[in-house]
């Protein structure tokens, strides 16, 4: 793959920090040397001290990147919401993990969207999984189609915030603000190898909503997360008394209509670090959960 760069400072500067400028790594720049790329000046290939003048044209071209053998191929369709050259953003399913373990090696997206790179016929084969999802979390995710993209996008992703949530909550609706912060640490919770809970000498949590629609049993609530922690959404709610609807984990209703937890991405936006330009993605709310808002929160019904 080429990029390409017009240098414009009046003064001289070394290819290396150019580049550095633009957000080749030093990895990157060693994959560039050693693997097949190249740097080229004017169309004349040059080394990392050569020095740029005002005017140069600069271009790399990295090397395409080969498959992890590891990584099963999948070719279960996938639900694309977007994709150019950089990036690919598609619609998961719940219940479908976002990348395989030492149990579950294939069946997850990442798995899939190796099938559809293959089906592709793309140059560049390795997976690169930029937004996690839990198995039962519905949603948009984002994968990055090479190593420069996601190195890009994890600049954005260190600057903020990129998605939002919305989730049906149950329990003390009454108590919900219309807008607020929950801002408690979470750590492990030692009687289990996977939950999480509030603790004060967890890692600091924030966790931001606003109230959508509600009854006096369920509310839909759209969510911003301020920090990353694992199950953050699911303990936070939990603490406030407001578990989500099917998180048996944490406390929520299975009698609901909803039978994992009620939580759904259904809003990416970014800076394209290409174009430049902000990009918006959104995901209609899961078919569960919608149903649970048009039977329960709009008619007033509740499964007892």
């Amino acid at each position: 793959m080429e990029f390409k760069w017009k240098y414009e400072k009046e003064t001289k500067q070394q290819i290396k920090y150019f580049l550095k400028e633009q957000g080749i790594s030093k990895g990157l720049l060693a994959k560039i040397k050693f693997q097949g790329g190249k740097i080229e000046v004017n169309e004349i290939i040059q080394n990392v001290l050569y020095e740029l003048s005002f005017g140069d044209q600069v271009k790399i071209t990295i090397p395409d990147e080969k498959e992890h053998e590891t990584l099963l191929v999948d070719d279960t369709p996938i639900e694309i919401i977007f994709e150019d050259d950089h990036y690919l953003v598609i619609n998961k399913p719940s219940g479908v993990a976002s990348i395989p373990a030492q149990y579950h090696p294939n069946g997850t997206m990442a798995n899939r969207v190796k099938g559809y790179y293959k089906k592709q016929g793309y140059n560049d084969q390795v997976i690169h999984v930029v937004t996690r999802l839990d198995r039962d979390t519905s949603g948009l995710m984002l994968f990055a189609k090479h190593g420069f993209a996601h190195a890009m996008i994890d600049q954005e992703l260190r600057n903020k915030r990129v998605t939002i949530y919305q989730a049906l909550v149950c329990g003390k609706i009454t108590s919900l603000a219309q807008h607020g912060r929950i801002t408690l640490p979470i750590g492990r919770d030692y009687t289990s190898l996977l939950k999480r809970k509030t603790t004060e000498s967890g890692q600091h949590a924030e966790t931001e909503y606003w109230l959508e629609e509600s009854d006096d049993k369920i509310a839909k609530v759209r969510i911003q997360l301020h920090t990353g922690r694992t199950h953050q959404i699911r303990v936070h709610f939990e603490a406030i008394g407001c578990p989500l609807i099917g998180d048996d984990m944490y406390g929520g209703t299975m009698d609901a209509g909803v039978t994992r937890q009620a939580l759904h991405c259904n809003s990416l936006s970014f800076i394209h670090p290409f174009t430049k330009q902000e990009v918006v993605f959104v995901s209609s709310l899961a078919t569960d959960m919608q149903k649970v808002v048009n039977t329960l929160i709009k008619r007033g019904d509740w499964i007892e």
